[in-house]
């Protein structure tokens, strides 16, 4: 049919649940330098929150992450690493990062593989329609690499609090 858009189909990806093995990965962070889970994962006491945004320096995705850096000191007193993932490339990463004063890392993942493997990319329904992109979602990995909690289409606004909430973070 002439003029007609093609628009991805709704289907529900492979998600992470709890007691899955997290898919280990590299990526690059605002600075330029590799950045890996398991790495991360053993300077961790209790484990690592790693968590997806669509774009950086958006209204939500500024919120969202504003939120992690302005509760961090708890996070890390509770024993968690926090860092956050987004298909932006590294130069957006660290503009972000710099105008929002974040401390902690920030990687991109630009053919959002890892993503897609932790069930954060696909179909989403954003203003009634269907898109595929990321699916801004939070996964928290004990040291051993075991999920421990998922959660995926959160919302930026009250997500932190949440989270803060269910996993005992003062």
């Amino acid at each position: 049919m002439v003029g007609s858009t093609t628009q991805p189909k709704e289907t529900e990806m492979p998600r992470l649940a709890v007691g899955d093995t997290a898919p280990d990965f590299t990526l690059t962070d605002a600075s330029g330098a590799k950045v890996r889970l398991a790495a991360l994962r053993e300077a961790a006491d209790r484990g690592v929150v790693v968590y997806f945004y669509p774009r950086a320096s958006t209204p939500g995705c500024t919120k969202e992450a504003c939120d992690f850096r302005d509760s961090l000191a708890s996070w890390r007193d509770a024993g968690y690493e926090v860092v956050g993932v987004s298909p932006d490339p590294q130069a957006a990463l660290a503009r972000f990062a710099e105008n929002e004063s974040l401390p902690f890392p920030l990687l991109s993942d630009p053919d959002h593989a890892v993503m897609e493997a932790w069930g954060a990319w696909g179909a989403k329904k954003s203003y009634g329609r269907v898109l595929t992109g990321v699916i801004r979602s939070t996964v928290v990995v004990d040291r051993s690499g075991t999920v421990t909690l998922a959660r995926y289409n959160v919302k930026a606004t009250g997500h932190v609090e949440r989270l803060r909430s269910e996993l005992a973070v003062g």
